[in-house]
């Protein structure tokens, strides 16, 4: 695993969102009131953008496109909005329960550091 320097932290103020991008990922730094979150910028429903995605008061960020609402904290589906059964074999695939995939955080130095695999 790899800690990565992503952005000082003063760029990132509470109630605030970016997009960074680490090892051709777009990677999403939310700070919720002085908690800064790490998680992937791709749903892994419909593989559209969740930087405009709310951020509930339970710790979740809803996807703006099919409002299903993930942990922030562990990247699992707190409320997951499927498509209606029968339509087609690609939409039922992606109608599937999945995690959001999640990186660790830490501030050092002033900067935001996150942890990727590489």
């Amino acid at each position: 695993m790899t800690w990565t320097s992503v952005l000082k932290e003063t760029d990132l103020p509470p109630g605030s969102r970016q997009v960074v991008k680490v090892e051709q990922q777009a990677i999403l730094l939310l700070n919720d009131n002085g908690k800064i979150h790490a998680v992937s910028n791709v749903c892994p429903h419909l593989k559209l953008p969740l930087k405009s995605g709310k951020v509930t008061e339970s710790g979740g960020l809803v996807c703006p496109f099919h409002r299903s609402e993930f942990d922030l904290t562990t990247g699992a589906p707190k409320c997951w909005t499927p498509f209606p059964p029968g339509v087609g074999k690609l939409m039922g695939m992606m109608s599937k329960e999945k995690p959001l995939p999640v990186f660790p955080v830490r501030l050092e130095n002033g900067e935001i550091l996150i942890e990727t695999a590489g």
